[in-house]
């Protein structure tokens, strides 16, 4: 089935509430530099295409570039490492954001029941824990709030290691805004929002990668 592009996918989201990560696309590795200067380092650089879907596989991704020497060098073996199979590309800049909680998030569609809403620890953690819940399309703000509260790692939501409290009603925003992608567009078959990190600032969830399936 085909995969809309990283930019499309997070596009289609932050129509739907679901908070993305401030980021440029820009098509020259000056242009990255000047991007990167912009939003402040460290930062992240990807190749950005619409028929590149899963950039991690093919060493697309370049994590914590701290100046701009690093960033222009990053660019420009990103944009040197497209294949005509990719299309038109460009490169994606945007902050390398760290906290030491990430959550999951997303829309899966069951063949028996239908869409259904995910939420789960993500993360190292992720294989080991196993805490994901699930809701079935449309949800409320309620079913929001007790996916929240049916994870079982509770303490990974409060405040941790100097961090604030995950900002619940921030969660609930993301939850309630797969439900309405889900119920708005009957072609989407799944949603992945990995990772979803918990700001050490303020506690927000911000989603870093996005993809949309969506029905041929």
């Amino acid at each position: 089935m085909p995969t809309l592009s990283e930019v499309e996918s997070k596009r289609l989201l932050a129509q739907h509430g679901v908070p993305m990560l401030d980021e440029q696309i820009v098509p020259t590795a000056e242009a990255a530099v000047a991007a990167a200067n912009e939003m402040g380092y460290p930062v992240v650089a990807k190749l950005n295409g619409d028929a590149i879907a899963h950039k991690t596989e093919r060493g697309l991704v370049k994590l914590n570039l701290r100046d701009a020497a690093s960033v222009h060098a990053a660019a420009s073996e990103l944009l040197s490492a497209a294949t005509p199979d990719d299309g038109e590309v460009q490169v994606l800049v945007a902050p390398m954001l760290k906290g030491n909680r990430e959550l999951i998030a997303g829309m899966l569609s069951d063949e028996q029941f239908g869409p259904t809403v995910m939420l789960g620890i993500g993360g190292v953690l992720a294989e080991a824990i196993q805490d994901v819940v699930f809701r079935l399309v449309p949800i409320t703000e309620i079913d929001a709030h007790e996916m929240i509260e049916e994870l079982s790692t509770q303490k990974l939501l409060g405040e941790f290691r100097g961090e604030p409290a995950v900002d619940r009603e921030s969660l609930v925003a993301v939850l309630l805004g797969l439900s309405k992608l889900a119920a708005a567009d009957p072609k989407i078959v799944s949603v992945d929002v990995n990772p979803l990190i918990v700001s050490p600032l303020d506690g927000r969830p911000l989603a870093v990668d996005a993809l949309v399936e969506v029905a041929s």
